[in-house]
């Protein structure tokens, strides 16, 4: 495994207690930083042993399978309409828990590079901008401060919606990769 790739894993025992402050993954995606919100987040993973599935959607890379289970892998690059993600030494998959209606599932995010945990207290939160983004306003849910930066924290629950994702897979039966 990379040196520069630590491996984290979630503990799925862990009795949850009181946090004063959210905790975010940074990570890089085509020069621009992102996070997700450390409590959506199981593991991160090396980039590697992906299935294509045909005629899926351009977003949709394929599955992994994951200790036994079949992952699906989403390219974030192309799910914000963004060219495919080129894999590289420092790319990596992070697996994420979305709720889809009463179950929750596991999904892949190939992403350029992990970069570090924070931990963003409210007032260093900025709301998502009005106008000026290169993405859906519903997929930001603020913008963190950091020194004289800004990082695009992203709602997980829209960026990765089970059911928007269904539709635009349903959409591209028959047309082949084409995709948003």
């Amino acid at each position: 495994m990379n040196q520069a790739l630590k491996p984290f894993r979630r503990s799925s025992t862990a009795v949850a207690e009181p946090v004063e402050q959210p905790q975010y993954l940074t990570f890089r995606l085509g020069g621009e930083v992102y996070a997700l919100e450390i409590l959506h987040i199981k593991e991160i993973i090396e980039y590697g042993g992906l299935t294509e599935v045909p005629m899926m959607p351009r977003f949709l890379r394929g599955v992994i399978n994951l200790r036994g289970a079949v992952v699906p892998v989403i390219d974030l690059a192309a799910r914000f309409g963004r060219p495919a993600t080129e894999i590289g030494k420092r790319s990596c998959i992070v697996i994420v828990e979305v709720q889809h209606e009463e179950d929750w599932l596991d999904l892949g995010i190939i992403v350029d590079a992990v970069d570090e945990v924070l931990d963003l207290p409210p007032e260093a939160i900025e709301p998502a901008p009005a106008f000026g983004a290169k993405l859906r306003a519903e997929f930001i849910q603020g913008m963190g401060k950091l020194d004289d930066r800004f990082v695009i924290l992203l709602s997980l629950n829209h960026v990765l919606s089970i059911g928007e994702m269904a539709e635009l897979a349903a959409g591209t039966e028959g047309a082949g990769s084409a995709g948003p």
